[in-house]
């Protein structure tokens, strides 16, 4: 199936005839949903001073015509879900044919179209560039090579001819690694010479769609042995040891696919790899791919049990994508190339429900106990509980500015509020979930909800698009209920409650005690800080600067704000100890904490007036009410 929708097509069918006799498509005319002319593109991509966070790029791209031609740079990246595509990391990009330089000048409007003139006779377009991968920024803008590794995305490295649907372009890549790297990616070889590879062509869509990593330190094992469709997980780090796997992440991992299949079905993949970054040196996140998922955690994420537990929910997370985001998509989501405006209304879906599955199968497949998943889920609880910018800005305006708010830099982000529809999706779903259970006095749940939204097509990738009437009316297949009723109040609200009754509808509750969770232990290391959002009502890193503040609370009102610093706390230097100390004993003792805050070159002393302790979330049980948690945690058999 071909997703596509009614404007684009009515657009082509009225333009089709005018401009398919030219390769010269104006780019902000209807794409076409023909072969690109020109023929297949070629990329090169020199590797061999990755260590120096260099790539270097030759693209050939064929035209079937002289004149006017705009070239474009991918701008919306599928999961990133913002105009993001890395351009400002090109330098030195130079064009030519027939062997004479070729002028060019970026669009005024879209700074991600070229726009020349092809000369007469030629026959192809030489694009040279170099790729400066110095971090700085998200996903593709941040560092992505190390002395020992790279994980590169092939739309950093790769332009494309403006006005067709890109899954009409066909591109052929090859990449020259440093000696001795290994590699691993969703594209298949068609040729190697030495440490030179050539994949075999595929549509610029699947290009995009298929990153490499490649490193000197390399490990591959097999997730589904002896089944028909392959599952790998390839590992590159900055040491030998970083790379390993034990037997028993090795277990968890292999039931993490057993799982996933119970859950949805089907899968939608012809392999699938799951491609593992782990260095200290490169941006941390995690971005789906229909076929692999491009994770990037730090060095000690195998190696460290404190560090494994507090990111275990990555991949799965990914994983779970090539079902829900890459297979079945929403209609916004889904354009004819990634020069179009995407539209971010169902992340909440996209993403939150992603978040909510993965929490589950990591707990499912043994990644976590119910007791860590609880903990987890504590933490979410609390900060969404926490969230003051509810009070002005709805769960759904999270989503509808996710291109904002994926870069909406830090400070205030309780009360501005940042990309919730990931933590407080998994509230919402989980809210679904038990209410179908509840309902259907345990006979249904969101299980068959997966079942009926992504179980069909078994083994095709092809898109297939949705709305929101469509999770409506699956839904009240799968339990009879006022579904757009229950998804409005909590996506639309504004005020001070959390609107989510999950956990409760669950058999839990949260609540707060002085000692923090092992996973909350984890997250304070994992960010070099401290959380007393809860206490005091602030967020400080190990070095003092002021992270967040609780609008409105203890904190804000003594008159700190993001970007101070604590220097001292009650006439002693700065420590996170320090601090949780003096938080502590102020529970038993009427004076105010006293900080000394310095704010720019400005220093100040600051009395908070706050007496109830240390305050860490947890959940415990609620008497009398049935544990629908432990049933959702419960694996398949």
């Amino acid at each position: 199936m071909k997703p596509s929708t009614l404007r684009f097509t009515r657009l082509c069918v009225a333009l089709g005839a005018a401009l398919v006799a030219s390769s010269a498509v104006a780019a902000d005319s209807a794409p076409l949903d023909q072969p690109y002319p020109g023929g297949t593109l070629k990329v090169d991509v020199d590797l061999t001073r990755a260590p120096k966070r260099i790539f270097s790029v030759h693209e050939t791209i064929p035209v079937a015509h002289d004149g006017a031609m705009d070239l474009w740079y991918p701008k919306w990246i599928p999961g990133e879900h913002a105009p993001s595509g890395p351009i400002s990391n090109i330098a030195g990009l130079i064009i030519t044919a027939n062997g004479q330089r070729v002028k060019w000048r970026r669009d005024l409007d879209d700074m991600f179209t070229l726009h020349l003139q092809v000369p007469k006779g030629a026959k192809e377009l030489h694009v040279q560039f170099q790729f400066l991968s110095s971090g700085g920024g998200e996903f593709g803008s941040s560092a992505s090579a190390t002395t020992n590794l790279l994980d590169m995305e092939f739309n950093q490295v790769a332009f494309y001819p403006a006005g067709y649907y890109s899954r009409d372009v066909q591109i052929q890549p090859t990449v020259q690694l440093p000696a001795g790297w290994k590699f691993a990616t969703a594209m298949q070889v068609a040729s190697r010479d030495g440490n030179a590879i050539t994949f075999k062509p595929v549509s610029f869509n699947n290009f995009v769609d298929s990153p490499l990593i490649a490193g000197e330190h390399f490990n591959s094992v097999n997730l589904a042995p002896g089944a028909k469709v392959p599952v790998h997980l390839d590992i590159v780090g900055d040491s030998a040891d970083d790379v390993k796997v034990s037997d028993a992440e090795l277990k968890t991992h292999r039931e993490l696919i057993k799982q996933a299949y119970a859950l949805f079905g089907a899968h939608h993949y012809q392999h699938y790899n799951f491609l593992l970054t782990l260095s200290d040196h490169t941006g941390h996140f995690g971005l789906e791919h229909h076929q692999s998922s491009d994770d990037r955690l730090p060095a000690d994420s195998l190696t460290d049990k404190t560090m494994a537990m507090r990111v275990a929910s990555l991949m799965p997370h990914e994983y779970v994508h090539s079902w829900n985001g890459k297979f079945r998509r929403p209609n916004d989501l889904w354009t004819p190339n990634f020069n179009m405006v995407k539209r971010d209304d169902l992340l909440w879906v996209y993403e939150g429900l992603t978040d909510y599955w993965a929490g589950v199968l990591t707990t499912r497949s043994g990644m976590w106990t119910p007791a860590q998943y609880r903990d987890a889920m504590a933490s979410i609880a609390a900060a969404m509980t926490y969230r003051t910018g509810r009070d002005w800005r709805s769960l759904q305006d999270t989503a509808d500015a996710a291109q904002l708010t994926y870069y909406g830099g830090g400070g205030w982000g309780n009360w501005r509020r940042g990309t919730d529809f990931y933590p407080e999706g998994q509230l919402l779903w989980m809210d679904v979930d038990t209410k179908i259970r509840e309902l259907s006095h345990g006979k249904r749940s969101l299980d068959d909800f997966a079942k009926a939204f992504y179980g069909m097509e078994n083994g095709s990738y092809v898109t297939k698009t949705y709305s929101y009437d469509d999770v409506i009316n699956t839904l009240n297949k799968v339990q009879p209920y006022d579904w757009n009723h229950f998804l409005r109040q909590r996506l639309d609200y504004v005020g001070k409650q959390l609107p989510e009754t999950g956990l409760a509808r669950g058999g839990w509750k949260l609540v707060f005690n002085s000692t923090p969770s092992a996973y909350d232990k984890a997250t304070a290391s994992l960010r070099h800080g401290i959380n007393l959002a809860y206490s005091i009502g602030l967020s400080v890193r190990s070095s003092g600067d002021i992270a967040d503040v609780q609008w409105n609370g203890p904190a804000f009102k003594a008159g700190l704000v993001p970007g101070m610093s604590i220097v001292a706390v009650d006439g002693k230097d700065f420590s996170p100890s320090v601090l949780k100390d003096a938080v502590a004993a102020a529970k038993d003792d009427k004076a105010p904490i006293t900080l000394l805050a310095k704010n720019q070159n400005q220093y100040s002393t600051v009395q908070i007036d706050y007496h109830q302790g240390l305050r860490y979330p947890h959940l415990v049980r609620v008497k009398g009410q049935p544990d629908r948690l432990d049933a959702i945690l419960k694996p398949a058999k």
